[in-house]
C-alpha cells in the first residue's frame, strides 16, 4: 500500500531553500526594532503566463510541510558566516508560529487573487519568500498546463512521463501537480510511492532492440511474446521500432486480439492511427487500444482529438509547463502593525491590506468574477448571486490545520471547478483572463 504525503519520514530542513537576502534583511529588522512588527505577506499573480485565461493553485501542501520544516541545523548556522550572533541565535530557535490562509489547492485564479496569506512577525515571515514560491510557481505552473491538456484530452487518459526532462526531483513534484490537473498516472515511481499516484509504464524502444537473432537481424516478436509472458496479455507493446504495419500485424499474432493496447511514438500520429485503428479492427483486435506520445502539448492533442487515440503520453511540455516554466506568482508584504502598505514601482504596483475572495456565480453555477475585500471586513453583499468562499484557514500558530484536502479530494474538486468555468475559458488561444478580479471595501490608495 502507497504511503500517504503525512506518512512519510521527515525531510531536510528546508530553511537554506531561500535567498541570501531574505537572512540580510532579518538581520537589520532585529537590528532596528522592526523584527518583530506584526505583518501580512501575500501570494498573488499580477498577470497570467503567455496570456492563459485562467491559472490552477497547486503545491499548498507542499507549501505547508516546507513551512514547518523550516528549522536550521546547527551545521547550517555554522555556515552562515556573514550574520552576526543576534541573528544566529534567532535562528537557532526559528520556528514559525504565525497564521496562514489560502486558496485551496486545486482551485483557480487569476491576476491579483490573494492565492496565500501569511501573517505573523516581519522576521518569521519574510524568510519564507523563497521556498514558498519556489514550490508554488512551479506546480502552479505544471498543473495549469496539464489542466487545458486535460481539457483538449476531452475525457482521454493522460500518462504522464516527463521524469526525463527536468530535474530528477521536480520531475516528481511535477508528477502530484499533473495528477491534480487530471491526468491519470505517471511513470515515475518515485510520485506514485510518495503520493499514491497510479503508475504505468511497459516497455522502451530499447526492449525491442535487444531481441535479435543469431544473424542480428531484427525479432520483434521475440520481444513481444517476452513481454506478454510476463505483463499478461493487457499490456501496451510499443509498435514503431521498426515498421508500424508489420510491428501492428506481429503484436497481433503474438498476443491474440485481447491485446491491451498498441503505443506509437513517431510520426504523423493523427495519421497513423488512424491506419493502426482500421488494422486493429481488421485483425479482430476492436478493443485494443491506442496510445501516442512524442512531444505531445495541449495544441497537438486537441489536433489528435478527432483521431481514434485512447491515451496521451505527455512529457517535455508538461514537467515545463508547456512554455510557461512559473506561474509568476510573487510574495509581497501588504500589511504593517495593521496598516495597508502597497509597492507603487511601474508595471509591479501591488495592493495594500491583507484580503479575502469570493467568486461569485449564476444560478446555473457558472463563474461571473471574483470579488477582493479587507481581510476583516464582512463578505460583500452580492445580491441574488452565488457566491463561493475562495479561502480557507490553512496553519494556525505555525501548525497545520487538520481536515485539510487530500490530493484526491483537490483533483475532483479543480474538475469542478473547470466546468465552473464560462465556455471561453477553456479555449487554448491567447486572450484576457476568462474573470475579472474586483476590489471592494478598500480606501483609495491601499
Amino acid at each position: 500500500m502507497n504511503p500517504t504525503a503525512s506518512s512519510i519520514p521527515p525531510q531536510r530542513s528546508t530553511a537554506l531553500l531561500t535567498d541570501k537576502y531574505e537572512l540580510t534583511m532579518l538581520q537589520a529588522a532585529l537590528a532596528d526594532g522592526s523584527a518583530h512588527r506584526q505583518v501580512a505577506f501575500e501570494v498573488f499573480s499580477r498577470r497570467l503566463p503567455n496570456e492563459r485565461r485562467y491559472g490552477v493553485v497547486a503545491g499548498t501542501a507542499r507549501v505547508l510541510r516546507a513551512v514547518q520544516d523550516f528549522v536550521f541545523t546547527k551545521e547550517q548556522l555554522a555556515d552562515l558566516d556573514f550574520l552576526d550572533e543576534r541573528t544566529l541565535e534567532f535562528l537557532s530557535n526559528y520556528r514559525f508560529t504565525g497564521q496562514i490562509d489560502g486558496y485551496r489547492e486545486g482551485e483557480l485564479y487569476f491576476p491579483n487573487s490573494p492565492l496565500l496569506t501569511v501573517r505573523g512577525t516581519f522576521a518569521e515571515c519574510v524568510v519564507l519568500e523563497t521556498v514558498i514560491l519556489s514550490i508554488m510557481n512551479a506546480d502552479s505552473a505544471v498543473a495549469s498546463a496539464a489542466a487545458r491538456m486535460v481539457t483538449a484530452a476531452d475525457g482521454r487518459a493522460i500518462i504522464e512521463m516527463g521524469s526525463r526532462r527536468t530535474h530528477e526531483y521536480a520531475a516528481v513534484t511535477a508528477s502530484r501537480a499533473s495528477y491534480l490537473a487530471g491526468f491519470s498516472a505517471t511513470s515515475n515511481l518515485e510520485a506514485s510511492f510518495r503520493y499514491g499516484i497510479p503508475a504505468s509504464g511497459t516497455s522502451a524502444h530499447a526492449w525491442t532492440l535487444l531481441h535479435i537473432n543469431e544473424d542480428g537481424t531484427p525479432n520483434e516478436a521475440a520481444a513481444f511474446r517476452a513481454q506478454i509472458d510476463e505483463l499478461g496479455v493487457d499490456t501496451v507493446l510499443l509498435v514503431d521500432t521498426y515498421d508500424i504495419t508489420h510491428g501492428v500485424e506481429t503484436a497481433i499474432e503474438v498476443a491474440g486480439p485481447d491485446l491491451g493496447g498498441v503505443r506509437l511514438d513517431s510520426g504523423d500520429l493523427g495519421v497513423l492511427a488512424r491506419k493502426v485503428r482500421k488494422q486493429l479492427d481488421d485483425l479482430g483486435a476492436h478493443n485494443t487500444k491506442i496510445v501516442v506520445s512524442s512531444d505531445l502539448d495541449e495544441f497537438t492533442i486537441a489536433g489528435l482529438r478527432g483521431e481514434p487515440v485512447d491515451v496521451f503520453g505527455v512529457g517535455t511540455s508538461v514537467v515545463t509547463g508547456s512554455g510557461a516554466p512559473t506561474a509568476g506568482l510573487v510574495y509581497k508584504i501588504v500589511e504593517v502593525d495593521g496598516h495597508p502598505v502597497a509597492k507603487r514601482s511601474r508595471n509591479k504596483a501591488s495592493n495594500g491590506g491583507a484580503k479575502k475572495a469570493v467568486r461569485t456565480h449564476r444560478s446555473t453555477g457558472t463563474a461571473i468574477e471574483e470579488i477582493v475585500y479587507p481581510y476583516h471586513a464582512e463578505k460583500p453583499d452580492t445580491g441574488k448571486l452565488g457566491t463561493l468562499e475562495l479561502d480557507i484557514p490553512l496553519m494556525r500558530d505555525g501548525e497545520v490545520l487538520d481536515g485539510l484536502p487530500t490530493l484526491e479530494e483537490s483533483r475532483t474538486y479543480l474538475a469542478k471547478q473547470l466546468v465552473s468555468l464560462p465556455w471561453e475559458g477553456l479555449a487554448l488561444s491567447r486572450d484576457e483572463p476568462v474573470l475579472h478580479t474586483r476590489f471592494v471595501g478598500f480606501p483609495d490608495g491601499a
